[in-house]
């Protein structure tokens, strides 16, 4: 396998069946990457806000008082609960898996799909950024 940047209009991307067979293909292949990558940093912002998002649900339907627990103790730690610690868990999962298909996607060495990440990549900042200030995340 060669280890080199290449242009081609019908790379494989997934699976053979998804083959761009034209330059329309193609670029519909690209756009969407470009909302794939987007997306991927949309999930890394819900990551990062998860427990801000997760009280204003619950202050919309009215469960405030479930807010407030944990606000005795002084450590920054959270009391733990399942039903928090499953969807954390799947969000994590489907990060993980959207984190991977990115990876493939980049690993075709095909140069169109690879600034259509790096796009999304920027879109997806441009949008997000700003959720993600206090954190690393990249």
């Amino acid at each position: 396998m060669a280890m080199t940047f290449f242009t081609s209009t019908t790379t494989p991307l997934f699976s053979m069946a998804w083959t761009p067979t034209s330059s329309g293909q193609y670029a519909g292949t690209c756009i969407f990457l470009i909302i794939f990558a987007t997306i991927f940093r949309s999930l890394l912002a819900i990551r990062l806000n998860f427990f801000e998002i997760l009280a204003m649900v619950k202050r919309r339907r009215g469960d405030d008082q479930m807010i407030l627990y944990n606000m005795e103790k002084q450590s920054g730690l959270r009391t733990w609960r399942a039903s928090e610690a499953v969807m954390m868990a799947f969000l994590d999962v489907v990060i993980a898996g959207t984190g991977y298909l990115i990876m493939i996607v980049v690993m075709t060495m095909n140069v169109g799909y690879f600034l259509s990440i790096l796009g999304g990549v920027f879109l997806g900042s441009l949008i997000f950024g700003r959720f993600m200030g206090r954190s690393a995340a990249h």
